[in-house]
């Protein structure tokens, strides 16, 4: 097994979801009725990620007059949703979690029905006039989805309801780890992705960077205009610039039969690992949010 696949197949979602293990140590079912009391925030998030991410990433690639190949591959990253990163990095930054982990399981659930949708329109627009059908891995994304985020969360639930006070003396620690984590993730995928990632930053390095910083402002202040609290306000932001790579890579190699079109992907994971660590930093050293 290559280095990279070493590292996305099997590193990463084991460390991801010993992260949502204790991530989950911090939740109460009361956390998610509160959400569905006061469902605005779930509606905004939503909003972001499946409509104004997509209309933002299109006008770049219009802006920037990318090829195909890179509009493309702009596009599928613009379509997908967020994944169990930004529920990492929600956490570190103190955020609503459980608005997190809601907003990535119903925007992972409801993009297996539009990415078809969104995709098929950017290959006809961009100038790939080909027959691909879009069919995505639907039962591969929801297992995925349980497998890495909510077993595990489930499982930290259930640890603080018999164990409370355990899962209270674990929840500077597990913080600690996912940070420390998070950095490790990110060293990996530099190491295993350099020669590419030169190429790519050189290519679509500015554009990528342009969709990462107006998604997440995009959520920071749409929040805000509808009077969210700011630790869901986070949460929104994070859900809006932090987007699930992997899916993207597996539309764009295994679907689309591109691996070029994994460029801005790649190079997309490069940003969002640098402004997620610097929201880690920001936000993870205030005592009070």
């Amino acid at each position: 097994m290559a280095v990279t696949e070493l590292i996305s197949k099997v590193f990463l979602p084991i460390s991801l979801a010993i992260i949502m293990l204790g991530m989950g140590m911090t939740l109460i079912p009361d956390d998610f009725k509160r959400i569905f009391k006061f469902p605005k925030a779930i509606f905004i998030g939503l909003t972001n990620q499946l409509i104004l991410l997509p209309i933002v990433g299109f006008l770049l690639a219009i802006i920037f007059n990318l090829d195909t190949i890179m509009a493309v591959g702009l596009m599928i990253l613009a379509s997908c949703p967020g994944g169990p990163t930004s529920n990492l990095i929600t956490q570190v930054c103190k955020g609503n979690i459980a608005l997190s982990v809601t907003l990535t399981a119903f925007a992972s659930f409801i993009s297996i029905l539009l990415i078809p949708f969104i995709l098929s329109y950017a290959l006809n627009y961009f100038g790939t006039n080909t027959a691909v059908t879009i069919q995505l891995p639907i039962l591969d994304t929801i297992l995925q989805i349980m497998v890495i985020t909510v077993i595990p969360i489930t499982i930290g639930m259930l640890i603080r309801n018999y164990k409370t006070n355990f899962a209270k003396r674990m929840e500077k620690p597990m913080r600690t780890a996912s940070t420390v984590i998070f950095i490790l993730v990110f060293i990996a995928v530099l190491v295993a992705n350099k020669n590419m990632l030169i190429d790519g930053i050189k290519e679509v390095g500015l554009v990528t960077l342009l969709l990462n910083l107006i998604t997440i402002a995009l959520g920071y202040f749409t929040a805000k205009i509808f009077k969210i609290d700011l630790k869901s306000s986070i949460s929104i932001m994070i859900e809006s610039g932090i987007q699930n790579g992997t899916l993207a890579f597996v539309i764009a190699a295994s679907i689309l039969n591109n691996v070029e079109m994994g460029i801005p992907i790649g190079v997309y994971a490069i940003w969002m690992f640098i402004t997620g660590g610097f929201l880690m930093w920001y936000f993870g050293r205030k005592t009070e949010i």
